[in-house]
């Protein structure tokens, strides 16, 4: 397998994943600031021209950060993130559908279409009006998960799963752009700075 890095929430969110596991993969880096992965070869890899990319052995490729991590959990089931019994996999993939959708996707594009303009506008369409609202949407909805996370320590509770590395690797990248978490959201926080100690964040910074 190879792996297709770059700057970039998302390539960092399956890196810190590969390091919860011990995974080690070998590694080319795309240059996002040059419009590398707009471009062949690239493109080849993933159709979409988004970072990041898993060569797997057969030389076929995936794209999508959480489909690539449920690849690589099956792939080296030791110490899963995604969870060892239906019910517990269904919890995953609930809350990281939840922290996907509500949360990441709205904060993301609220920096595409706003501090991101320069960058994006001449690769994917962008909306600029709308940038007050989409961050508007992803600072309610973690206020939602604020409140279901009193008395946990992850968000599906007692076990670190993919929801958590997800949110973790995108509140992180927020928090740099003009999107930090609210200082009233106590349970967030704290479970910021529980991530945010972890090694695998330390060994993915930057």
């Amino acid at each position: 397998m190879k792996f297709y890095d770059s700057i970039g929430p998302n390539p960092r969110m399956v890196r810190m994943f590969m390091a919860e596991k011990g995974i080690t993969i070998p590694t080319e880096k795309v240059d996002l600031l040059k419009g590398e992965n707009r471009k062949e070869p690239y493109l080849k890899r993933n159709a979409f021209g988004q970072t990041p990319a898993l060569e797997l052995d057969d030389g076929s490729f995936l794209g999508e950060i959480t489909a690539i991590c449920e690849y690589l959990d099956e792939k080296y089931p030791n110490d899963t993130l995604i969870g060892k019994t239906p019910e517990q996999r269904a919890e995953t993939r609930m809350w990281t559908r939840r922290v996907d959708l509500n949360i990441v996707e709205p904060m993301a594009n609220g920096f595409r279409f706003s501090e991101g303009l320069g960058l994006f506008k001449d690769r994917i369409p962008t909306i600029p009006e709308a940038a007050p609202g989409l961050k508007k949407v992803a600072q309610h909805n973690l206020s939602w998960l604020d409140k279901q996370m009193e008395g946990k320590q992850f968000v599906a509770g007692g076990r670190l799963t993919l929801a958590d590395i997800l949110l973790y690797c995108f509140l992180d990248f927020g928090a740099g752009v003009g999107q930090p978490i609210p200082a009233e959201l106590k349970n967030v926080t704290a479970w910021f700075e529980r991530m945010k100690a972890r090694p695998s964040a330390a060994a993915t910074a930057g």
